[in-house]
């Protein structure tokens, strides 16, 4: 291949994400910013996340949605429930994240929508498991954090657990529920079949905890539950945060050699070639003189002067940076990763990009989020045109 082609890795999939609030739109999502044909089905009135904002079109709707069509459906009506059968009969793939149950309940659940079409991928992402004993557990983020362990290994040592900021279970859900989907197409191109795909917050939070579950098995007795910005073990410093002229900034030496890099860096080649410093576990004893160090440094400069110095020095670090700050990068903007997309209330929302770049295949940037059920009669209108074609068909 000489150059890439314009159009995405998934063109020519159809997807009906039926994805409420995040996980199962962010699915959905990386799906339509890879080139399938994304219909976003709605309840009358939106996805519940569009009416989060009190009133006004919530920016995260926006974000999630872009490169998609909506059309409404009410599912609890026989014309909604059909007009959804015939969207699936002629899908790829379908994401559903209602509550257990839900779909069953209506008569779109896996058995019937397989039975239709046998080529069908049904991704199914839920907070706990369908074989867990919390399977009908009211879930959401904040409470899988809870139940996990995520937030017990967040916060500082003498306060209380607390959540991670973002909504990391939603769109680690998301990321998952893409990956295993991915691998039912593949597979389907061997089998003929689809396949029924099940992901669970609950399941893949366990994941993210590989760290602080390996630190609590190598070091029961040192293990810090909480340890702020600080390293749980508590055996590698410094790693903290550290307050520039202009903010703080974000510094770890997670080995001896980043220390001896640091120290110079610092100007401070005395630290560098002291003994009593050269290993982890000694400047953790003495963090209190080894943080002043630091902060007598990091403070006569800005958080700009001291990237450049820990990137040129090889030492891991960043500036802590405001969201303002992130949306506006120049760096994120130049390479596809933040568009501004206009809105007509909101005027313009700064909406992600693909985060995966391919050799083959160009990256274009995302579409307008449509409003709610912007494509209704069109998509409809089609399905009708192709049913009665194929009933003109068979009579002939």
């Amino acid at each position: 291949m000489t150059g890439a082609e314009a159009s995405g890795p998934l063109s020519g999939l159809k997807v009906v994400d039926l994805g409420q609030v995040y996980l199962g739109p962010y699915c959905g999502l990386m799906f339509a910013l890879m080139g399938a044909e994304v219909i976003k089905v709605e309840p009358p009135g939106g996805d519940s996340i569009r009416g989060i904002a009190g009133g006004r079109e919530n920016p995260a709707a926006m974000m999630l949605n872009s490169s998609k069509q909506s059309v409404v459906l009410d599912l609890q009506s026989e014309e909604g429930r059909a007009a959804l059968l015939a969207l699936a009969d002629t899908a790829d793939v379908l994401i559903e994240n209602a509550r257990p149950g839900t779909m069953e309940k209506l008569g779109l659940g896996w058995e019937t929508l397989s039975a239709r079409n046998p080529r069908l991928v049904m991704g199914s992402g839920k907070g706990y498991a369908a074989d867990s004993v919390y399977r009908d557990a009211p879930a959401m983020d904040f409470p899988i954090q809870a139940l996990t362990g995520l937030m017990s290994v967040t916060g500082f040592p003498d306060g209380s657990p607390v959540k991670c900021g973002a909504a990391i279970t939603d769109f680690m859900g998301g990321s998952h529920l893409f990956g295993g989907i991915m691998a039912a197409l593949h597979a389907r191109n061997t089998t003929g079949r689809g396949d029924f795909v099940q992901v669970a917050m609950q399941d893949v939070a366990h994941h993210a905890l590989a760290s602080n579950i390996s630190s609590l098995l190598l070091a029961p007795d040192g293990f810090a539950d909480r340890a702020g910005n600080s390293q749980a073990v508590l055996k590698v410093a410094p790693y903290d945060l550290f307050p520039a002229q202009d903010g703080q900034v974000a510094i770890m030496c997670l080995n001896d050699r980043h220390w001896q890099q640091l120290s110079r860096a610092m100007g401070r080649a005395d630290l560098a070639e002291d003994p009593e410093l050269a290993e982890g576990p000694a400047r953790c004893e003495r963090r209190a003189d080894v943080d002043a160090w630091v902060s007598e440094w990091t403070t006569k400069h800005t958080r700009a002067e001291i990237f450049t110095a820990l990137s040129d020095a090889r030492v891991p670090g960043a500036p802590v940076r405001r969201l303002e700050e992130v949306i506006a990068d120049e760096d994120m903007r130049a390479r596809g990763m933040v568009h501004d997309l206009p809105h007509p209330d909101l005027g313009t929302v700064p909406v992600p990009g693909l985060p995966m770049k391919f050799a083959g295949h160009a990256r274009t940037a995302p579409r307008p989020a449509p409003a709610v059920g912007a494509d209704t009669a069109r998509i409809l209108s089609a399905l009708r045109q192709a049913r009665l074609s194929t009933q003109s068909e068979d009579s002939n």
